[in-house]
């Protein structure tokens, strides 16, 4: 199967150096799993359910929460089947499927908090615009462009990836990873090279740009602005913030290992820089926009058993 130009399988060969571990991480990560479910459809079932909150904001909160369901679900059932098995064995298709989710996923998040990002400029920069600009077409449209942006270039690199011969069959991770699967290639990967440049730099490097761009007009008017709306900007745009900074850092993290031979690293420290991106945004995102946003932590804090008991 390691000889032929298209196995039928591949080895995620970092299983292997979990050992004993693999019971507590399966309790771990499958109790991290439950929680990212319940604590995300607790923020879309509070917006979808209070009229008071349908606003562009909190659909794009929707969105990001909609988004963490959607990795978690393409990463954690597999990887918790792993962690029991003896065999660490996956389908070319199911491999391939696992990169688009993955990769999609990741693409999303970007894309959503850059929209976001222009969102919560509008709202400060142009408040007296505000309701005329983020029209229902409008957050439409935008929320269209986040997902079917990052859906079309990430069809592309599969493509490319698919069609490689690869001369061996054995990636060095936990799950499967565009860059792994590329680097076992027989032949020149110079054109997935550059199409993955150019995908990154319009993903991840424009975005970046733009949400660093936004967040400096805004600070620019809050200077001139009194210490009330300050404090209302900064309780609005903090969680936006805060989980742009979580995604950008284990993001960077996972590129970050990509380029060197995990196989020469310390094996815990691969797993656990890997697989930030995809677990700890979905885990920190609910709570941070739950904790933060104060309309829909008292719609939250009304749907405990306790709070109804003390009313």
């Amino acid at each position: 199967m390691e000889n032929s130009s298209h196995p039928s399988y591949f080895n995620l060969t970092m299983f292997v150096n979990i050992g004993s571990y693999r019971y507590p991480a399966f309790v771990f990560c499958l109790l991290l799993f439950a929680m990212i479910v319940s604590a995300n459809l607790v923020i879309i079932l509070v917006i979808s359910q209070q009229r008071t909150l349908h606003e562009p904001m909190y659909f794009f909160i929707v969105c990001l929460s909609i988004n963490s369901l959607y990795g978690s679900a393409g990463f954690f059932p597999r990887f918790l089947m792993d962690l029991l098995s003896d065999a660490h064995l996956i389908s070319r298709p199911a491999c391939y499927t696992q990169i688009y989710v993955i990769y999609t996923y990741a693409l999303y998040e970007l894309t959503i908090l850059s929209v976001m990002a222009y969102d919560r400029y509008i709202a400060v920069c142009h408040p007296l615009h505000y309701h005329s600009k983020m029209t229902s077409k409008t957050v439409f449209k935008l929320a269209a462009f986040a997902w079917i942006c990052p859906s079309f270039l990430m069809t592309t690199i599969m493509y490319l990836s698919i069609r490689l011969p690869l001369c061996s069959n054995k990636i060095p991770k936990v799950f499967c990873a565009n860059w792994s699967v590329v680097k076992l290639s027989c032949v020149s990967t110079v054109i997935n090279n550059i199409v993955g440049l150019l995908v990154a730099t319009t993903t991840v490097f424009l975005p970046l740009a733009y949400v660093l761009y936004t967040y400096l007009r805004i600070l620019l008017v809050c200077r001139r602005c009194s210490a009330e709306f300050k404090a209302k900007v900064f309780q609005t745009c903090l969680p936006h913030t805060i989980s742009f900074m979580i995604y950008s850092i284990t993001g960077f993290c996972d590129i970050a290992i990509s380029r060197y031979n995990l196989e020469d690293l310390n094996p815990f420290v691969v797993v656990i820089l890997s697989l930030e991106f995809v677990v700890i945004p979905p885990v920190l995102n609910p709570f941070v926009y739950g904790l933060k946003l104060p309309e829909i932590r008292r719609h939250i804090l009304k749907m405990l058993p306790w709070s109804r008991t003390v009313t």
